[in-house]
């Protein structure tokens, strides 16, 4: 793979839902970028989608010179967010809806959803939701989790025990599920992707509520999102994406990670306001991460320019985008 090649496996560009402009695919195949994520709202149903889908992968298999499927994410955890709906696509209830059913149940329902996703051309899915929210009280002031009823429950074990079920069934319809918002959203009160300065002044590093995060990659979940939060006591200086203490402190040591560590929305987030989209891409991937999430399709030729160039006479950072590209591809390969 050419470096602008290796730089486009750690990138994942947002593509409506309802389909990709002509702009979308000239920036896809300008910079080799080979993952996609259907962002917005659909009604239209799996077939439709899967010819939505088809178009986006046949301009990547096209500007790639290897042959790598793309991975291909949206948004299915139910309730509010559901980005896929229409014909072939079940009505998905709430995650906290989720939470009260057996295991087993769950397992099973969300195979079945699995199943509609793979049938759209979908192999990722960005749930399960594995941040805990203290209390049923609070829920309504969590505006991220809570306020959506995003939540499986309100203690460790409840979201550990919903989380990989709902991962295992993802799993055996062959859907990567993405545990979500390392190291986790529940106990603040504003929204990262409405407001600045969201902090967590609570989690610690060795956190009671990490559980459902450490039970999922105990399971083997491949994917883990990093949230877009401060977290004052595990490292006041820096936002989750931006530090090398939790992605490299806690997933890949405390926690033995070695899968992709995906952003969140790195792009339209209030919460990244204060820096530009080159910055915020450098110090994603100098930090830790793995693949950066871009929902905006304008936006990603400054950030995949910016990393072509620091790659190109900086040695050190080539090598950072090098083992990125290979815990992408790694995980590409076992599907």
């Amino acid at each position: 793979m050419s470096l602008k090649e290796r730089i486009g496996q750690v990138l994942m560009v947002g593509i409506p839902a309802t389909g990709s402009s002509s702009a979308d695919r000239s920036v896809m195949a300008d910079h080799e970028l080979g993952n996609f994520f259907l962002k917005g709202r659909s009604s239209a149903g799996t077939e439709a989608t899967a010819a939505a889908v088809e178009r986006v992968e046949s301009t990547i298999s096209k500007s790639l010179s290897v042959d790598v499927d793309p991975f291909v994410a949206t948004d299915q955890e139910g309730g509010s967010v559901q980005v896929l709906k229409g014909s072939g696509f079940s009505s998905l209830p709430a995650a906290l809806t989720q939470g009260g059913w057996a295991a087993g149940t769950l397992r099973e329902r969300a195979a079945d959803w699995g199943k509609e996703l793979a049938r759209a051309g979908i192999n990722v899915n960005l749930a399960p939701v594995a941040d805990t929210v203290p209390s049923a009280s609070f829920a309504p002031s969590n505006g991220p989790i809570g306020h959506w009823k995003r939540e499986y429950g309100y203690d460790p074990q409840t979201v550990s025990a919903a989380s990989r079920a709902f991962s295992a069934g993802m799993l055996t319809a062959g859907v990567d599920p993405v545990i979500k918002h390392f190291p986790g959203l529940g106990r603040v009160t504003k929204n990262t992707d409405t407001a600045k300065n969201v902090t967590d002044a609570k989690t610690t590093r060795k956190d009671a509520y990490l559980k459902p995060f450490s039970d999922g990659i105990a399971a083997g979940n491949d994917w883990v999102m990093v949230s877009n939060a401060y977290y004052s006591k595990i490292d006041a200086k820096n936002i989750a994406p931006f530090s090398s203490t939790i992605m490299r402190g806690m997933l890949r040591e405390d926690l033995g990670f070695n899968g992709i560590i995906v952003s969140d929305d790195l792009c339209d987030a209030a919460q990244l306001a204060p820096w530009g989209h080159d910055t915020r891409a450098l110090r994603f991937f100098e930090a830790g991460g793995t693949m950066m999430l871009c929902v905006d399709a304008g936006k990603m030729p400054a950030i995949a320019s910016a990393l072509h160039a620091k790659a190109s006479k900086d040695p050190a950072f080539a090598s950072i985008i090098d083992s990125a590209a290979l815990h992408v591809l790694r995980v590409k390969d076992r599907r």
